[in-house]
């Protein structure tokens, strides 16, 4: 879905800064505070929207006090807990900036290091990721933190140190071409990548605080299945029969062979079959291996009805169209 700014009379701000919070009724006001000053000294035009993901700790009515008094502030209450990406993608909705800053409530980054993000797209980056360091977290999540962006360099071809920081800034094209739900926000950097944006990178610093420490091995597994599910949707979500079918037809083959294998066996009168596990396993095999290739097939159906809505390419530039 792409997404645009609704239009308006009034100037556009250079910078929005979109801020998702949530239980963070103790640091939401110095937030803002920091981030003005920030900002005022640039001598940037901005506008700031603060994104609450349902809190119940008075966090809203602390930005709506501070919201009165400052038309540049602008406040969105989510009705339920909908997480980042929701929020994120609310505050694009709703800004109107030529570049789009984000950041995450829950790092506790120092905003005094944003203005290095909006330098380097002024220097042709169209996205950078703040990369935290130092980091105040706990060793943990530093460790979990840095497998995951090491596995994440290694399949995507994508050299970022910390895609998981929760910062980042672009130009708000960028964010048009891209699609993202659930937990697929911490991917962007890949998703531009791959649309052939340039990505950079810029130190920016935790200040200490306590921070939530991941613990369940459910979290792990769903930041790996989001990696899967980026990485098949960034190659072969326009041609699923080239996935499918190749692991379709790997089982194919090899249900075929063993079941050669046993009829050859059976044939040459070598002892009998019937009941054997090898048997039960190269039907299934050959069985799971149609059922994919069909797979593949139905989705390739279903690209082509809709082959007039895909827009499979990204145009940077063009000279006297």
């Amino acid at each position: 879905m792409k997404r645009t700014h609704g239009p308006s009379n009034r100037r556009m701000p250079d910078v929005s800064v979109i801020v998702s919070v949530h239980r963070f009724a103790h640091g939401v006001e110095s937030l803002y505070r920091h981030l003005v000053r920030v900002l005022e000294q640039e001598r940037r035009s901005f506008e700031l929207v603060f994104v609450d993901d349902a809190s119940t700790d008075g966090t809203v009515e602390r930005l709506s006090r501070l919201a009165r008094n400052d038309r540049r502030l602008k406040c969105i209450r989510m009705r339920s807990t909908f997480g980042e990406a929701a929020a994120l993608d609310a505050g694009i909705r709703h800004s109107r900036g030529l570049r789009i800053l984000f950041l995450s409530g829950r790092v506790g980054i120092d905003p005094a290091g944003t203005p290095m993000l909006l330098r380097a797209l002024e220097r042709g980056n169209d996205l950078v990721v703040g990369r935290r360091s130092p980091r105040r977290d706990s060793i943990l999540n530093r460790a979990i933190s840095w497998l995951f962006n090491w596995m994440v360099g290694r399949v995507f071809k994508v050299s970022l140190h910390d895609i998981n920081s929760g910062v980042f800034a672009m130009t708000r094209p960028v964010i048009e071409k891209i699609s993202f739900y659930g937990d697929l926000y911490t991917f962007i950097p890949i998703l531009a990548a791959q649309q052939g944006y340039r990505i950079g990178e810029e130190d920016i610093e935790q200040k200490p605080g306590s921070f939530r420490t991941s613990r369940y091995p459910k979290e792990y597994l769903q930041r790996l299945l989001d990696m899967v599910t980026v990485f098949f949707l960034s190659r072969y979500s326009k041609k699923p029969i080239h996935f499918l079918g190749f692991i379709g037809s790997l089982f194919v083959l090899l249900g075929i062979g063993i079941l050669l294998y046993l009829f050859v066996y059976r044939l040459l009168q070598m002892g009998g079959i019937a009941g054997r596990p090898l048997l039960i396993l190269g039907a299934l095999f050959l069985t799971i291996g149609i059922q994919m290739i069909s797979i593949g097939l139905l989705g390739e159906m279903v690209i082509f009805t809709h082959a007039a809505d895909i827009e499979e390419y990204n145009i940077q530039e063009t000279i006297n169209l």
